[in-house]
């Protein structure tokens, strides 16, 4: 039985990848932002999955002062991770700021998994062939130092795709400074047929199965052992290069500084 964490998993494919790890009986710890909804979705997988070893954790990731919480109150609570999928993420929204004047798709989809990840290294070292899975996206953007600090304004696109890559170039850096654990960026599929894909393009390629299908080989299954530190194409169904500035150790060192007097 492994201890697994996934984060946004109140719907689409992080709900559906929580269930399906449910059901082959492992401790399952569920994140969402809305406790009403988390309760719901544990009482749902539970009952659907016949399996109790189901929790969750309350947090807005758009507020990195409540990861940071979050992150205190796991260690508090968990003892030891076999695997964390970052699956949260934000593409449409209503607002494009967060309360401390972030980008918000900069926030949720880089700056929070960053933040949570690197606070639980501890309890992620005393797993057993511990994984990370990071969700990446096709979507990929050289990032600007102004969109990660909050202080450049640019469309939803654009500051998606550069979350996506920050992501990206830490997940490879992270890979490198803990060789102990394996570390995968995935890109789950385009336009998978979740609330997120309607919202943003109100139409959808594959079904949603295609990126739990992969979330949950990437987890669990031992060909993946080999890959720490790659790039998983679901597009293509296979390892792949991802965007050069992953390869690119000056712009790493750039972000991660950035990165690191941010928070």
């Amino acid at each position: 039985m492994k201890n697994i964490l996934i984060t946004g998993s109140t719907d689409g494919i992080g709900k559906l990848t929580a269930l399906k790890l449910a059901k082959d009986g492992h401790q399952i710890y569920l994140h969402g932002r809305s406790e009403a909804k988390l309760k719901a979705v544990i009482n749902e997988i539970k009952a659907a999955s016949n399996n109790k070893n189901i929790t969750g954790f309350v947090a807005d990731f758009s507020d990195i002062n409540a990861v940071k919480k979050l992150a205190e109150q796991i260690k508090k609570e968990v003892s030891t991770l076999d695997i964390l999928i970052n699956n949260a993420g934000v593409f449409k929204s209503p607002t494009d700021k967060t309360i401390d004047g972030l980008d918000l798709r900069m926030a949720v989809n880089y700056l929070a998994p960053f933040v949570l990840t690197e606070s639980l290294v501890p309890i992620l070292n005393t797993g057993l062939e511990t994984r990370i899975i990071n969700l990446s996206s096709a979507a990929q953007a050289t990032v600007q130092k102004g969109v990660l600090t909050g202080d450049a304004t640019v469309n939803a696109s654009e500051s998606y795709a550069q979350s996506k890559l920050a992501l990206t170039m830490w997940s490879f850096n992270f890979a490198k400074n803990h060789p102990n654990i394996v570390t995968i960026a995935v890109n789950p599929g385009s336009l998978l047929n979740t609330k997120m894909a309607k919202e943003a393009y109100g139409q959808h390629w594959s079904p949603a199965e295609k990126g739990v299908n992969i979330l949950y080989s990437l987890a669990v299954d031992a060909m993946h052992i080999s890959h720490s530190g790659h790039y998983f194409d679901n597009d293509k169904g296979s390892y792949n290069k991802a965007h050069p500035d992953v390869y690119n150790m000056a712009k790493i060192k750039q972000l991660l500084s950035d990165t690191n007097a941010l928070i």
